[in-house]
């Protein structure tokens, strides 16, 4: 019966058809979908380079393939799931902390990037010796299923943040679920352009961290004893006059300074 309550929404024609004709409803789709391609353009890279260790371009796309319809699948679920626990506020608290966390972290390793150097570099070292003990046991899978795994495990990891942060923004579980699905396919398909843009416009970067904390911000506010809603709208609106002064600083500053370096 639960199970139930929690996955009605996707399956109600008149939530769909709804969210389908209302603009304010794709104004916040398309505020999720910048948000997934911003906040996982770094995932991607990972997942890309995870493919390279199959012999032929026929199965690392594949692979990817494969990756996609299951981060599809893995995201409709945890949609479900957190479209239910997300009217506990002690669920809304912890996603609040855990994203002021993300948005914290990536201003602080700004500020001090031997520190961050040196913590990623520990990082590695450790999934090299990981992997280093994984080589001397015997596979029962294939090289490509276990890159599919991977690819899985690694979608599973990078998706909890994204829905965390997309149902902080809206509560109707279709709205997100659209956003999602077209963010992952956008990220997947577009991913080098995206990495190119972040790198004429640096700015972009701290720009998507930024709306990490202002999510978690109004994430927080909408705890008791406030309980003050922000209107989807304004948020869409907030999010866009800051994609665009964003972009209007970075202009400016290479017409000042002749670079575009942050």
């Amino acid at each position: 019966m639960a199970i139930f309550k929690m996955y009605a929404p996707f399956f109600d024609l008149g939530n769909w058809t709804h969210v389908l004709t209302s603009g304010k409803d794709w104004m916040i789709i398309l505020t999720l979908i910048l948000m997934e391609c911003l906040l996982s353009v770094d995932n991607a890279v990972v997942l890309a380079a995870q493919t390279q260790v199959l012999p032929t371009k026929a199965e690392k796309e594949k692979s990817l393939l494969y990756g996609l319809w299951g981060a599809y699948l893995f995201r409709f679920i945890v949609i479900g799931i957190g479209t239910y626990l997300i009217h506990f506020w002690e669920i809304k608290l912890a996603g609040s902390i855990y994203l002021f966390y993300l948005a914290f972290k990536f201003f602080y390793d700004q500020r001090h990037p031997k520190q961050a150097a040196e913590r990623e570099k520990e990082k590695e070292e450790r999934e090299a010796a990981h992997h280093k003990g994984k080589k001397k046991k015997k596979h029962v899978l294939s090289l490509f299923w276990r890159t599919v795994i991977s690819i899985e495990s690694m979608d599973i990891v990078f998706s909890i943040d994204s829905v965390l942060a997309a149902l902080a923004v809206s509560s109707n579980p279709v709205v997100v679920l659209i956003g999602g699905m077209i963010g992952i396919l956008c990220m997947r398909g577009v991913a080098e352009i995206i990495i190119k843009l972040m790198d004429i416009i640096p700015e972009l970067q701290p720009m998507a961290y930024l709306l990490i904390g202002i999510i978690a911000l109004k994430l927080l506010l909408a705890l008791p004893p406030l309980r003050f809603e922000l209107p989807n709208m304004v948020f869409a609106i907030i999010v866009f006059t800051i994609l665009t002064l964003t972009i209007l600083f970075h202009f400016w500053r290479v017409k000042r300074h002749g670079h575009k370096h942050i």
